[in-house]
């Protein structure tokens, strides 16, 4: 394997993770864990397993109460489990995948069967997160598809219903991207589509920062935990940024080379505000922004003042 898949031991007997451990270390990264808190206090930190093999008769929380967490939340209901058993019963196993468990290794261990579950299982998991990316990015720029920022909005705005945070989101535009197409070709056209998404990712790369690509010529980038302030100097920075790449566009009534237009949209989570007016709200600043002149960003930072949002 080109990139070892991260497996999560979970047994309450130290003899049966480290026989496991040895008939699994070769191929993969182990994790390991004695209790089923741990397991999912492992599962929800920064470095996830991609496969869990989970026993299920544990003191405390059991391998069943364990696997129902994680498919109930969303960062772990994907994570493919295993359950651990010494149990034969039909019932438990059908129990196990009524609770979301793709398979059962039963003890003990026999070897053969446990490394060809396990490889059979951390290869269909490889399969689903590819398609779920393809899903997700926008197969020209290689950043968010349209598709993504809506489901990331939705769960943004939900976020900061709970939290009372500030949420901004920027919409932009290339200034004259039809004419552009139009005179240097649809194959530079597509260059230049690349290399503005990249400047956006660049510049809004904080952790949570989300950039995507909104339609056409059209990006977004929604920004959690940012007031209206913040969004404009970062907004700021992208206009820039993508200024100073210097791309020749010689159709462009404002300059000689690409430039964006952006709009500024900042909501805080006590309101009661939906995707739709928050996009609304951007698109409105962005149209004023073009409206003043292109190569802009609206607000700015005069007309806001001391204002933490504007919507």
């Amino acid at each position: 394997m080109d990139k070892l898949s991260r497996i999560l031991i979970v047994d309450d007997e130290r003899h049966n993770i480290k026989v496991l451990s040895e008939l699994l270390r070769e191929d993969h990264k182990i994790m390991a864990a004695k209790s089923g808190q741990v397991a999912l206090n492992a599962a929800h930190g920064p470095n996830p397993p991609d496969l869990i093999l989970l026993d299920v008769m544990m003191p405390g929380l059991s391998g069943y109460e364990v696997c129902r967490q994680l498919k109930a939340h969303p960062r772990t209901m994907h994570i493919p489990v295993i359950f651990i058993t010494a149990l034969d019963a039909t019932d438990d196993e059908a129990k196990g995948f009524e609770l979301g468990a793709v398979d059962y290794i039963f003890k003990p261990f026999k070897p053969v069967i446990v490394k060809a579950r396990v490889r059979t299982h951390i290869h269909l998991k490889r399969k689903t997160d590819l398609l779920d990316r393809m899903a997700s990015i926008d197969g020209l720029t290689e950043i968010s598809n349209r598709r993504s920022f809506d489901i990331t909005l939705e769960k943004e705005l939900r976020r900061i219903a709970r939290s009372g945070a500030f949420l901004s989101l920027i919409l932009s535009d290339i200034d004259f991207f039809k004419k552009y197409n139009d005179y240097h070709g649809h194959a530079q056209g597509d260059i230049c589509l690349r290399r503005v998404a990249k400047a956006l990712a660049d510049c809004a790369n904080r952790s949570g920062d989300f950039s995507a690509r909104y339609g056409g010529e059209e990006f977004a980038v929604i920004l959690p935990g940012t007031d209206l302030d913040g969004a404009i100097t970062i907004a700021e920075k992208i206009r820039t940024t993508v200024a100073e790449l210097n791309i020749s566009h010689a159709a462009s009534t404002v300059a000689d080379h690409v430039t964006l237009s952006l709009g500024v949209a900042t909501v805080s989570g006590s309101q009661d505000i939906s995707p739709v007016d928050l996009i609304m709200a951007a698109d409105d600043f962005l149209y004023q922004a073009k409206k003043s002149g292109r190569n802009a960003v609206f607000p700015t930072k005069k007309t806001t003042r001391n204002q933490k949002n504007n919507v």
